[in-house]
């Protein structure tokens, strides 16, 4: 089937939302008809849109989709202090990946919050192995029925990816992508929050390995990726942006505690039970362990400044809580704290 050939815009938008730290001009060029080449991507740029462990299906999605950016009126309840006893303060920011313009802002308090730090860090940082997002081999064409495939080609087209590329990608990345609005930009809050804290001669660590980071991902068989993959086909754009506005009012709302709420509902009204549960303790308490163990032993030692998922924030298994227990005084970085969960809770004597 002929491949359409689609504006370079939306296929460099399309390209830097899925590779982010692609040279999206020359991976362009690469992908005209006649030009494909098997591994075009010159990962030079700074396209970097922080992690792509994004879940699939629309709750699977809002568990690792809370990765990329901050209004002003997220800014109170996203953008805590922590503190341990006698130790610097530091700063922990939930996030959420998305390139929408109202929540795609890098504001003062986020801007001033990381100037005062040492060390910059985010679940993971930028690589150029690829591997995570391809089929080891074959291609979608295998797995799908035609009438899938056309689907996927559309789709692909919709968010400027190259149908060459896409029939290549895993069916869980596909879901990510195809679950998203278009693509408005190549450049998040993630970013731009990278590129602030290099510029400044910040030190930048990850909070996880790649292996680490795409571990649940990588470990779905692939009747479980196609099972996410075929639910987001089945979706309209109408009901996608629907749960797209859903989860951007809940960031907005400066409470992780909705993001929490709104993640619960969508997640079970599409994937089984059992698949959610699994991925839920895979992809939040287990790593909640891992990275609250770490940002506590870095937070000790150094001021730092920590950008992870917003449904990695609350609950009694969430990174609050879980640094409070270790005895971080841990409260919002804004002047009024709310009731109840946002306020400090003392370092044990």
């Amino acid at each position: 089937m002929a491949v359409d050939i689609l504006p370079e815009r939306q296929v460099r938008s399309g390209l830097a939302r899925v590779f982010p730290w692609v040279d999206t001009r020359k991976t362009w060029r690469a992908h005209q008809p006649g030009k494909l080449v098997d591994n075009p991507f010159m990962l030079t740029s700074m396209r970097f849109c922080k992690s792509l462990a994004i879940s699939v299906l629309r709750g699977f999605f809002i568990t690792l989709l809370w990765h990329a950016t901050i209004a002003l009126a997220a800014s109170d309840g996203m953008l805590w202090k922590i503190q341990a006893a006698d130790g610097p303060i530091s700063y922990l920011f939930g996030t959420i990946h998305v390139d929408d313009a109202r929540v795609a802002t890098l504001t003062e308090p986020i801007s001033t919050a990381l100037e005062t730090v040492q060390v910059f860090m985010m679940e993971v940082l930028p690589s150029n192995d690829v591997s995570p997002y391809y089929m080891k081999e074959g291609s979608l064409a295998q797995w799908l029925t035609s009438a899938e495939l056309e689907q996927v080609y559309a789709a692909a087209d919709f968010h400027g990816l190259p149908r060459e590329m896409a029939v290549r990608m895993k069916p869980w990345l596909l879901a990510m992508v195809f679950d998203l609005p278009v693509s408005q930009s190549p450049y998040t809050l993630d970013a731009k929050l990278y590129l602030q804290a290099q510029k400044s001669g910040k030190r930048l660590q990850a909070l996880e390995s790649q292996q680490e980071h795409f571990a649940t991902l990588e470990n779905l068989a692939m009747d479980e990726q196609l099972l996410l993959l075929r639910s987001v086909l089945k979706r309209s754009q109408e009901q996608k942006k629907q749960d797209f506005e859903l989860m951007i009012s809940a960031y907005l709302s400066g409470d992780p505690e909705q993001v929490a709420a709104i993640d619960q509902t969508l997640s079970a009204e599409d994937i089984p039970a059992e698949l959610w549960d699994r991925l839920r303790i895979d992809l939040l308490d287990k790593r909640n362990v891992r990275m609250a163990e770490r940002i506590a032993s870095a937070a000790r030692q150094q001021s730092i400044f920590v950008a992870v998922g917003a449904a990695h924030l609350p609950g009694n298994d969430g990174l609050l809580a879980r640094l409070r227990q270790m005895g971080f005084v841990v409260m919002p970085a804004g002047t009024e704290a709310r009731a109840g969960y946002n306020l400090p809770i003392p370092v044990p004597e």
